[in-house]
């Protein structure tokens, strides 16, 4: 069977060691050398560079979040061990883990070093499609005979390098398709290499419960739960059409997952769907004026980043949860497309408007989805609102003049509130 060292990268016929360096850290498997579709995964990844800048919090419990009235970002494993998990009331958190070190998040640092990993993947293939600062799909098909060696041996190269040149370690999940490339990679967190074959597929998937798919919310888990479907050999017992009866589309992808059938492509610069901004207070809030002003910072930068990135959108998201944690969202479509923060918010405060007091909130978060190209947005003007114009041209020159002196140069005195 063929095996190959991760310490050293020796290839060889499968052994309890490596041959070379004598290292128990070893991965084997029949179809080692002829699967090309990995998902790679920092193994938490804003902890583990935290940990790598400041040393003295190397066996510490180490939390990255937004306070005590925020959420967790990441742990780092000696959290985890606790019961600290990413998504979790930053409250919940510290009941768990008392004596752990919160720090807030370094996004401007994170996405240095998510930049230098990138570095590294570009010098193996063109294939690669980012799913967030820390984790990527790679396609190394064909490139073998470019490197001299297996996908699976370039791959072990790739997480060695990050951890002798940056510090950090990576989990590998090497597969015939991107949905058991992922779930590979979560098998044997962290500083792992797990290989799901084809020959294998089937046998895998059946006892693994539904939850492992990637990308199924909490209010699927439940649809499928009250369908009685907990693994995946539940799933295979359901005929296609009765998939698609109960479920709609995603009936139609659980019955392919169910087998193990995944023919979506990596793709390089996958379209953005939407673009979103939110934030959690430190204290419940019903006051209108802070709650207005933070919406329309939020709506602003959801216009920065769309102008960045040049695009606008044709729908506007707002959410809103409450101080007892029920989560409220509102949606609006619009005539013509638009990446103004004027008219972001205009239609986010109308949205909230029509929630009523039901305050207070925790959280607040606003959005654009359905996007478009630039060139198409904010073409119709509006016939209701004749200073709309006037609005837009004011932003588009506030812009500039930020571009030039800085974010801080002109601010919205709604912003201050």
């Amino acid at each position: 069977m063929p095996a190959l060292c991760r310490d050293c990268l020796t290839e060889f016929e499968t052994g309890p060691r490596c041959p070379a360096c004598g290292r128990p850290r070893i991965v084997s498997h029949d179809e080692l050398w002829s699967l090309s579709i990995a998902h790679m995964d920092c193994d938490a990844f804003y902890a583990s560079v935290e940990k790598r800048e400041n040393p003295e919090l190397a066996d510490k419990p180490l939390i990255i979040g937004g306070g005590k009235r925020g959420v967790v970002s990441t742990a780092c494993y000696v959290a985890r061990i606790r019961g600290v998990r990413s998504a979790m009331p930053m409250f919940k958190a510290l009941q768990l883990c008392p004596d752990a070190v919160v720090l807030k998040p370094r996004m401007s640092l994170y996405a240095e070093v998510s930049r230098q990993i990138r570095g590294f993947m570009e010098e193996l293939t063109p294939a690669i499609e980012p799913l967030s600062l820390d984790e990527a799909f790679l396609d190394l098909t064909g490139t073998a005979r470019l490197h001299g060696h297996p996908p699976a041996v370039m791959l072990a190269r790739l997480v060695k390098r990050m951890r002798d040149e940056l510090g950090l370690t990576g989990s590998i999940g090497l597969s015939h398709n991107k949905f058991l490339a992922k779930i590979a990679s979560d098998l044997d967190k962290p500083h792992g290499f797990s290989v799901i074959g084809k020959a294998e597929t089937q046998a895998f998937l059946r006892p693994q419960p539904v939850r492992m798919i990637w990308g199924v919310g909490q209010a699927g888990q439940d649809a499928l739960d009250r369908s009685g479907i907990r693994t995946f050999e539940d799933l295979l017992r359901w005929q296609r059409e009765d998939l698609i009866a109960r479920f709609g589309s995603m009936g139609d992808r659980l019955w392919h997952l169910a087998r193990g059938e995944d023919k979506r492509r990596v793709t390089r610069d996958a379209p953005v769907k939407s673009i979103s901004n939110e934030t959690t207070f430190h204290e419940d809030t019903a006051d209108p004026d802070i709650l207005d002003g933070h919406l329309w910072r939020m709506c602003e930068k959801v216009a920065d980043r769309a102008k960045a990135k040049g695009l606008a959108g044709r729908v506007v998201t707002l959410k809103a949860k409450r101080a007892d944690f029920k989560l409220i969202t509102r949606r609006h479509a619009l005539e013509d497309a638009t990446q103004m923060a004027d008219r972001i918010y205009r239609e986010a405060r109308a949205l909230f408007d029509q929630m009523g007091p039901r305050g207070p909130y925790r959280l607040l978060g606003a959005g654009i989805s359905q996007l478009v190209p630039a060139d198409q947005a904010d073409r119709l003007g509006d016939l209701l609102d004749p200073q709309a114009s006037k609005r837009a041209s004011a932003e588009r020159a506030t812009d500039a003049i930020r571009a030039r002196f800085g974010g801080d140069a002109i601010v919205k005195g709604r912003a201050l509130r």
